[in-house]
């Protein structure tokens, strides 16, 4: 093993480090709950969300239309306004993971929150305007939320000591799974009890007051930190001191595009991001169409595969902690386990909830199930660049991240193509490509994947673009 236990270690969650993993995970639930709403709120927005979806007109109906107006989108409108926010998440990750190594991340993260949240306030006034002016809103959300997703992952090279990434990356990630949870869970009352502009409209103030609180309580450097302890300081500090310079180095384009193991991160990457994607923003259109419940309940039916994913993702940071800390199982050997676990459960259990749910409990449970297991890839593929590449962790996790999104943006736009078009059995055909990009994904990945750095990578390597 080339990491070493430090000297001295601080208890957990009495420290610093382990509050900014928690306001980072706050913030994770904001930007995932902004995110998902319209997922659950479209229910309630438009005429209906069944295949047979009307003309693309923004024209509302007559009943209740101050509290929640309805509008004549197609399930094809529908889809598009869902995946948009895709394409801004996708275009903003390269140029953020790069500018993270450049500029403040304090001002990168707080002010790409900040911005995310004002576009949400905007969305219910968009929909006045037309369909076309919300997938702006959501395109530029996107943008912010991309931003603000990459350059807090590359928060963990001066704040998390070598034994405890992995725990504190899962943990600060994990708002991404509860994000949706939250959501769906007080979004069906909200819708009820006051309109569903006002879901955007609490998440919306919600993000922009967090991002102040960000502002406030981060400092990026353990050094810089008024309230951290100096037995803390001195414990992150020393197991920092093996890790390379904090400069930004010139990046070797051309060998990071010949190397096997990050292609093979990024392949599975896109297919965590197409089930997770698709899990994500239609569970509720799922729900609804298997069982016919009002939005209430489709909400916390909804909630609950999140609820098992934010559990599961904590306990895979934790487990693959221990076993890398008391030398259970080789590095190697555990991004591929938890990557096993990440992509084969999910479509073991997709393949049951087609073949052998046949109640309402069954389907739940292996929807549950579905969802929940995906979680494990936290202590695989999507630590892994870590690994390999330390000194180029924000540029790379943002290529990465880019052929991930563009699975969740081509898993999201075809869901909601096929659910127009195929009226027979349109989801058996979306769980079989969820399956098929899982089970391809990982036979590349056990094949090809490393865990230790890379010669292109490493501090000695002068390679230039």
């Amino acid at each position: 093993m080339d990491n070493q236990v430090p000297p001295r270690k601080v208890p957990n969650f009495c420290s610093i480090r382990y509050g900014i993993a928690l306001l980072l995970l706050l913030c994770n639930v904001i930007i995932m709950s902004q995110r998902v709403c319209m997922s659950l709120t479209m229910i309630t927005m438009v005429n209906s969300t069944e295949p047979h979806g009307l003309s693309n007109t923004s024209t509302k109906e007559p009943q209740d239309n101050i509290k929640n107006p309805v509008y004549n989108w197609s399930t094809e409108i529908q889809g598009i306004m869902l995946s948009s926010i895709f394409y801004g998440i996708l275009i903003s990750q390269i140029p953020a993971g790069y500018l993270s190594g450049i500029y403040s991340l304090k001002k990168m993260v707080g002010s790409a929150l900040f911005l995310s949240s004002l576009f949400t306030l905007l969305i219910p006034l968009a929909a006045e305007f037309g369909e076309a002016l919300v997938i702006i809103c959501r395109v530029i959300q996107g943008l912010f939320q991309g931003i603000a997703l990459t350059t807090q992952q590359v928060v963990w090279i001066k704040w998390a000591p070598p034994l405890e990434q992995v725990r504190l990356t899962s943990l600060s990630l994990s708002g991404l799974l509860l994000g949706p949870c939250v959501v769906l869970l007080i979004t069906g009352f909200i819708c009820d009890s006051l309109g569903w502009p006002m879901v955007f409209y609490i998440f919306g103030a919600c993000g922009c007051a967090l991002s102040l609180l960000w502002f406030v309580l981060f400092y990026e450097d353990p050094k810089d930190h008024p309230c951290i302890s100096k037995s803390e300081k001195e414990y992150i500090t020393s197991a920092l001191t093996q890790q390379v310079s904090s400069s930004a180095p010139s990046l070797p384009i051309k060998a990071m595009l010949k190397s096997p193991p990050l292609w093979v991160i990024s392949l599975c990457n896109f297919a965590f991001f197409w089930a997770n994607s698709f899990l994500s923003l239609y569970t509720p259109m799922f729900i609804n169409s298997k069982f016919h419940i009002n939005v209430k309940e489709n909400g916390l039916l909804s909630s609950l595969p999140h609820l098992f994913a934010w559990i599961f993702a904590i306990l895979a940071g934790h487990m693959s902690d221990v076993f890398l800390s008391k030398n259970i199982l080789s590095l190697l050997t555990i991004r591929k386990l938890f990557t096993l676990l990440g992509l084969l459960l999910p479509a073991l259990f997709s393949l049951c909830l087609l073949y052998l749910s046949s109640s309402f409990h069954g389907t739940m449970i292996f929807l549950i199930l579905a969802n929940a297991t995906g979680s494990f890839c936290m202590g695989g593929i999507l630590i892994n660049v870590l690994d390999i590449a330390p000194r180029y962790y924000g540029f790379l996790k943002g290529f990465t991240n880019v052929i991930g999104l563009t699975g969740g943006l081509v898993a999201s736009t075809v869901t909601g193509v096929i659910l127009s078009q195929d009226q027979d059995s349109p989801w058996l055909k979306i769980f079989f490509m969820m399956v098929a990009n899982n089970v391809i994904s990982l036979i590349f990945y056990l094949i090809f994947a490393k865990a230790e750095i890379q010669d292109w990578a490493k501090e000695t390597q002068n390679t230039y673009l």
